[in-house]
Order: C-alpha cells, then structure tokens, then sequence
C-alpha cells in the first residue's frame, strides 16, 4: 500500500465543525468508522486517509453553509463524487469533512435546440445519457466507469470518445462553484463562446477541488449520429498496431474511439467477458456519421491495417455486438484484477504526442518485463494516451519496490517525450512529484493562485501541489 503523508489536524475545529453540522443536518451527517472509510481513497493502492464525517447536501445553499461553517473555523473540505478517481482525490490527509454530493442529482435543463444541458454535479454520465436518449441527443465523455460528472469536470476526465469530442474542458460552458470562503459564483453563461475576462471554466475543470467545489455544470451535447459502426482488428505487435493508429489519424479519418489492448489485456477480456477474440495486440474502434460516413471510414481503416500487418479486421453497425465489445474494453480493470488473484491493480497512465505513441508503448512493455511485473496494457490511443497496470502483492515489499520504481520511470519518459505524466487521472496525491519535472516553475504560479483563492488553505489539501 502507497503511504501517503499525512498533514496537521486542527482537533478543536474539526470537532466543533461536526457539532455545528450535525445540529444543522442531522443523520445527514454521518461519522461511522465504514462510512469515513468508503469516502477515503479506495481504489488502487493508495493508502486510505478517511475524512472525520461525511455531509450529504442537497443544494448549492447547503454546500455553501458548510463551507462557511468549515472557514470559519479552518477545517478541510473534501468534495466526494462517486470515489473513482485513481491518484487519492479523495483522501483526507489533514482529516476535515467530506461533501459528498451524489444527492445533487437533478438535471435541471435540457435545451435541446441549443444542444446544452444544465445538471447538477451528482448526475452521472450514464444517467444523463439516458435521460436525453429519447430527445435524439447524447453527451460523449466516456471515461468508462459511471462517474459524476462534478467528479469528472474536478479531475478534468477523458475516455473513449476523447479523440473526436474532446476533453471535460472542451465540453463544459459554464459552472456554478462554491468558493473557499463560502460565495457562489458563475463562471460564465450558456453562450457557446465567451471573451468577458478569465476563463474561470477552465480554471476550475482539473483543479481537483482545491479552489472550490462545483455545484451545477453546462455541458454541450452532441446530436446521436445517423449510423454508429464498431470494428476490431488483431494486429502481430503493439508496435504494428501504434504505427496505424499514427496513420489514422495524420490522414485525418474522423474515428470516434480508437483503443489499443496488449495481449495480455485480450487474454483479461477473453476470460472475463467470455469473448473470443485473437490473443494478440488488438485495436478496437468506433465511426459515427452517415451510413455511407461511416462505410468509407471504416473501409479507409481497413486499408491502411493492411499495410500494417493487420488481420481479422472486422466491422458491425449491430448495436447488440457494437456494446458487447465496449462494455468488455470498459471492464477491463476487473478482468485484469481475475489474472492474479488477490493482486491489486496499480493504474497509471501517461499521453504522449501521436508521434512518439509507438516508441513509449514498446519502451514502457519492455521495462515493464525487465522489472518482472505483470502489466497489461490498455489505451485511447487515438490522441496518445494510455494505461499501463501492473498487478502487484502490496504484501510483498519487492513488487512494491519495482512497481514504484516502474511508474516513476514511466512518469519521466512521457515527460521527456513532451507528453504528461497524466492525460486524464490527474495528479491528486498520486503524481505530485512530477508536476515541477513537467512544467518547471509554473506551479509556483499554480501556487499563488490557490493562496489567493484559498488563504486558509482548506480546500482539498495536500493535492496536485
């Protein structure tokens, strides 16, 4: 298990903040040992921090009392989505009150000729998703599991879909946040482009709840295309597989998603989902558009994994296999846990330019092998991202060492190929080390912002810096 440092308490705030909250909120206030606990870190192998209560509000009034509550006597506050976040998000290292806000879960409005939405931060992307299906619309972040959408504009998510609809940050118009000293504010309108001073959106998606927390967010949506397809296609190396995915995208095919998985990873999806498919590096992928769009797209890929050695290419417009392949690619993370038994899945993930895709992939297989680890590999590699998991006993002091040792090394490669040491995790407590080694001095500037916003420093401490 990660060992995570632990910052200074403030007992007597902590303590009276939770008999203020309780006399306001009452059995909404919880402080049971297995509820703190469920709100800590739970997923990974980061060491579990839980807050000293949880507090579910059910408005942005509420959210602001208590964060007011929690300035006036410096205690931390920690939002709390649905807990999936992967770099310790949601730990409490300083101790304090986690807001958890899944009760927040209306969607407020749907302007369908506007192709907006406003919802509040505890709707989840499959929720909404449902709810707009019968208005021909749908909202394309997908970064497979069923996160809030508060939780994925906090950690600025990414997916599947990333490589033709973009990030949170390209798909978020305005929020509405609570600040540090309590005060509701909003970043912008529903205008689809604004100039009216700082881009406060941008400001908040990624923070990670260091600056406040978000309680009501405008998306953009998308029309459902005319003709979905899904295609698959088994290449001999990873290396052959990266070099067309490189090629698809520099001759510009419109490709929805484009996921690559090692053997390893088919081996997990295989097993798991109890699917067939050749035990060797696979890219998985969708089109959107017109029937006759999508045809031409798909034919075009077809081409070019032949000239990259690519066999078994197949393509369906049937949506029932269309949502057989993905729903096996999006519980990849349980399949791979069904190959070692009692392991526990270390997931990190790096993105580096399209252009150095193949170069990190293969460097990041080898040393993983070097090392002696266990470690599928999965990624949206279509804008040159992906994910690599070693499966390790966290009771054996060595693979701890080596694994480490592996996502440190891992982390400097991408940097020094101008990538990131994360293209859609975050930083969290997970990856803090790396934030100077990617962008020098500039979070000192990150810095000052969040002592300016944030003087007594409760939001969310002990994360990203």
């Amino acid at each position: 298990m990660a060992q995570i440092t632990a910052l200074p308490r403030n007992d007597t705030g902590i303590e009276t903040v939770i008999g203020i909250l309780k006399q306001r909120f009452g059995d909404r206030v919880q402080t049971g040992q297995a509820i703190r606990e469920q709100h800590g870190h739970t997923t990974t192998w980061i060491q579990n921090q839980p807050p000293d209560a949880v507090v579910f509000p059910t408005s942005t009034a509420e959210v602001s009392e208590i964060v007011k509550t929690c300035a006036e006597h410096k205690v931390p506050v920690i939002p709390f989505g649905t807990g999936t976040s992967l770099e310790g998000h949601v730990n409490a290292p300083a101790g304090g009150i986690s807001v958890d806000l899944m009760q927040m879960n209306k969607i407020l409005a749907v302007h369908a000729s506007d192709l907006d939405c406003v919802v509040q931060p505890g709707v989840t992307r499959e929720q909404l998703n449902t709810h707009l299906r019968d208005q021909g619309l749908f909202f394309p972040i997908d970064p497979g599991a069923n996160a809030s959408l508060g939780g994925m504009a906090s950690t600025r998510a990414s997916g599947t879909n990333a490589v033709r609809y973009g990030t949170m940050k390209d798909n978020v118009l305005a929020l509405e946040v609570v600040m540090p000293d309590g005060e509701i504010i909003r970043t912008a309108q529903r205008a689809k482009k604004t100039s009216a001073g700082y881009d406060l959106t941008r400001l908040m998606i990624g923070a990670e709840g260091t600056l406040g927390i978000i309680t009501e967010i405008t998306l953009k949506l998308q029309g459902i295309p005319e003709a979905i397809s899904a295609a698959r296609c088994s290449f001999p190396t990873v290396d052959a597989a990266c070099q067309a995915v490189m090629t698809t995208i520099q001759f510009g095919i419109p490709v929805a998603r484009m996921e690559l998985l090692d053997v390893i990873a088919v081996q997990a999806v295989n097993a798991y989902s109890r699917l067939d498919l050749p035990e060797t590096p696979l890219l998985l992928l969708e089109f959107h558009g017109s029937e006759a769009g999508v045809a031409e797209q798909a034919e075009l890929f077809g081409s070019i994994a032949e000239e990259n050695e690519g066999s078994g290419f197949a393509w369906t417009t049937s949506t029932e296999e269309r949502n057989r392949l993905w729903k096996a690619r999006h519980e990849f993370y349980w399949a791979s846990l069904q190959l070692r038994p009692g392991c526990t899945a270390l997931a990190t993930d790096v993105c580096v330019p399209i252009s150095r895709l193949a170069d990190c992939v293969n460097a990041a297989t080898a040393k993983a092998e070097e090392l002696g680890l266990f470690a599928p590999l999965v990624g949206h590699v279509g804008d040159g991202n992906f994910h690599i998991s070693p499966l390790i006993d966290k009771d054996n002091p060595d693979e701890v060492a080596k694994t480490e040792d592996f996502t440190a090394w891992l982390a400097e490669l991408a940097i020094s190929m101008d990538g990131t040491c994360t293209g859609e995790h975050g930083i969290g407590q997970g990856k803090r080390a790396y934030l100077s080694r990617e962008l020098g001095q500039t979070p000192r500037y990150m810095a000052a912002i969040k002592a300016a916003l944030d003087p007594l420093g409760i939001m969310n401490p002990g994360k990203i810096l």
